[in-house]
């Protein structure tokens, strides 16, 4: 119970901070981008006369929506990170949440972004649940993969995690074979740097907080047995 209460204090802690974080890093790096789309794709829907349906309007109302999703979205990836952290028997120390972090962020951004990079609104994609699938099964081989070679010494071992992570990637992603937008290939390729590099401290700094405070959390929790 103690170590199961460790890591939810953690993950919510860490959770919380790095959400945070991201808010204000998206607000700087990619909101600004969305923004700059979402007039080409205005234009489109006025064009086509198309129904949006229900938006957050912009200002506060969008930016609260947006911080609540990022809070409740690390602190999720927190729960993973920590518990992953401990199933493992690894020693949780800042340092090696910190590679983690590095590992996670190779597997959630950098894997599946390879197939299906971030879209701006106004940008046509493939059906939902062809994407949905595939950027789950790329991470999962790619998680699978990077903890194959970390933790084995088998060279015949790391040849396999190889081509597990390179798998999905001999599949393909499902994509459009003709994309139709407004939106300038410009702005396309800013965001998709800008979510990268929002992306990378973010998940350094999820693992290093999460191993930090769950090591501390588990001690102070290990001095209040008795005996």
């Amino acid at each position: 119970m103690a170590v199961f209460r460790s890591i939810v204090f953690a993950a919510v802690l860490s959770g919380l901070l790095v959400g945070s974080f991201a808010t204000i890093a998206q607000h700087i790096a990619t909101v600004p981008l969305i923004v700059q789309a979402e007039v080409y794709e205005q234009q489109a829907h006025n064009e086509q006369h198309e129904d949006e349906g229900w938006q957050p309007a912009n200002g506060f109302e969008r930016n609260t929506y947006t911080a609540l999703f990022n809070l409740v979205d690390w602190i999720g990836f927190a729960l993973l990170l920590n518990g992953a952290l401990v199933l493992m028997r690894r020693p949780v120390t800042w340092r090696e949440g910190y590679l983690w972090g590095l590992g996670a962020f190779v597997a959630f951004v950098i894997a599946p972004g390879l197939g299906l990079p971030p879209e701006l609104p106004g940008v046509p994609t493939a059906p939902l649940l062809p994407r949905q699938l595939w950027w789950t099964a790329t991470v999962m081989a790619t998680a699978c993969g990077l903890g194959l070679i970390a933790f084995s010494r088998s060279a015949v071992v790391a040849a396999a995690a190889i081509l597990l992570i390179a798998a999905p990637h001999f599949v393909g992603a499902p994509r459009l074979e003709h994309v139709d937008t407004n939106v300038p290939k410009f702005l396309s390729h800013r965001f998709v740097v800008a979510v990268t590099l929002t992306a990378l401290p973010c998940w350094a700094l999820l693992g290093a907080l999460t191993g930090h405070f769950y090591r501390r959390f588990s001690r102070d929790a290990a001095g209040m047995l008795p005996g």
